[in-house]
């Protein structure tokens, strides 16, 4: 267990300075992109128009389940192999897990929003953030960029970040290839639409409980940045806001980091948004926060995000020690 959470601590680190390097990714296929494909296989057979609802559900929960078993399966193969080469296997093993982890391209991508609004006006900014929001750019206005940036950093970190760390410490390699799969199935089949309403249902809820952990630790982590990076009433009232306005999110995970998010901030998050031409209708997170966010804004939101992953990192050294002294 100490090994595991101080192979995770170097993979914290490793990926916080590194990230991904798209001249690696150009020359070979990240695994994340080797568990979609396995995941569209079982959706092109799986999930024909002419099935039933019953039938396509059915298929759905038994592709979910044989996916998670074989990802887990493989996870321990590769642990078992890397074990076998001592020190060189460790090292491996640290890369690998930096691999599935999102820091430092999570704040690259966000960051690209803040300097596409200062350089490129609104039309750069709707272009930045298009890359990492599901919702229709061209319905945003400068405010509505900046929050739909913030939004996504939030929720990234609890799912990107946080989750992987958790289930690689809980369960090592296994938990983390099982959790990336399904985090991974969860973004292409469980949508609420007449395509995936039932072949992905088991994904979808599959996911909601496996992030229900980690939801819950990136409020104390949000709060731990904001206090490294602002002040203790900042701190307090990113819980306060994420334990009162946590369920008027439509997830019943993202709303707890976006929440605690909001109230770091003193700005109001969420409400109407659009997506592939339709409204949808939801409550302001924080609504007696501002409203109108800037690139500035984004600026502080990466601040305290890094002091989150900061405090993130020392949780686990933290914890490696304390295993090490009980041991």
């Amino acid at each position: 267990m100490t090994e595991s959470l101080l192979i995770l601590f170097a993979a914290l680190l490793l990926d916080r300075v590194v990230g991904d390097p798209p001249e690696l990714w150009n020359r070979i296929t990240h695994p994340v992109v080797w568990f979609g494909r396995a995941i569209a296989a079982f959706d092109r057979s799986f999930n024909g128009k002419r099935m039933t609802a019953d039938l396509r559900r059915f298929n759905g929960a038994a592709a979910i389940a044989v996916l998670l078993a074989a990802s887990a399966f493989l996870g321990y193969l590769v642990h078992a192999a890397l074990d076998l080469l001592g020190l060189v296997g460790t090292v491996i093993e640290v890369a690998l897990v930096a691999v599935f982890l999102a820091q430092k391209s999570l704040s690259d991508h966000v960051g690209a929003v803040a300097t596409g609004l200062r350089t490129g006006g609104l039309d750069g900014g709707r272009n930045a953030v298009s890359m990492i929001v599901g919702r229709d750019p061209a319905s945003l206005d400068g405010p509505g960029v900046c929050r739909a940036a913030i939004e996504s950093l939030a929720e990234n970190f609890s799912d990107g970040v946080v989750a992987p760390a958790f289930w690689y410490a809980v369960a090592g390699l296994p938990g983390l290839f099982a959790y990336k799969l399904l985090n991974t199935a969860d973004s292409m089949i469980g949508h609420k639409n007449k395509k995936y309403l039932e072949f992905g249902w088991a994904s979808a809820r599959l996911d909601d409980l496996a992030n229900i952990p980690a939801a819950r630790l990136s409020v104390l982590l949000i709060a731990a940045g904001a206090r490294l990076v602002s002040s203790m009433n900042a701190a307090w009232t990113a819980v306060d806001t994420a334990l009162r306005d946590h369920g008027l999110h439509r997830s019943p995970n993202s709303g707890w980091p976006e929440a605690a998010m909001a109230g770091a901030l003193g700005i109001g998050l969420a409400g109407p948004r659009i997506y592939a031409g339709v409204r949808v209708e939801e409550p302001m997170i924080n609504a007696s926060g501002r409203t109108d966010a800037t690139a500035n804004d984004i600026d502080r939101a990466l601040s305290i995000y890094g002091g989150a992953c900061s405090a993130l990192a020392a949780m686990v050294l933290l914890a490696a020690a304390v295993v090490a002294l009980l041991c």
